[in-house]
């Protein structure tokens, strides 16, 4: 590893920016008979939100009861409320969310 010296993060802190993460939980109608549909249509906007530059990271959550999946947003907290209010899965009570603010690089991405 490099060293990281304290100009560099000095610099890199600098150059953080803010964010908004939504952690979807699971909502009171989790058992809907048409959770399925629901959750794809919920996918399918999520690639939306993708290709228009507003959904930076979607990560879905797999191995815990509550916790469906975690979303990092190029947005302010309250376009990510109307977002979020927005989405079939929370209007249909699949799921239920909670937002939170939170600071980063740009050009940070996941590995290939």
């Amino acid at each position: 590893m490099s060293a990281i010296t304290n100009e560099f993060m000095k610099e890199m802190l600098a150059r953080s920016r803010g964010y908004s993460i939504a952690i979807l939980k699971k909502g009171p109608n989790d058992d809907d008979p048409e959770r399925q549909q629901i959750v794809w249509e919920h996918g399918r906007r999520n690639f939306e939100l993708r290709e228009a530059g507003l959904l930076s990271i979607v990560c879905p959550v797999m191995d815990h009861d509550d916790i469906k999946g975690i979303g990092i947003f190029n947005t302010g907290k309250e376009e990510l409320q109307k977002i979020m209010d927005e989405d079939p899965g929370v209007q249909k009570g699949i799921f239920i969310y909670e937002i939170l603010t939170s600071r980063s690089f740009p050009g940070d991405s996941l590995p290939e």
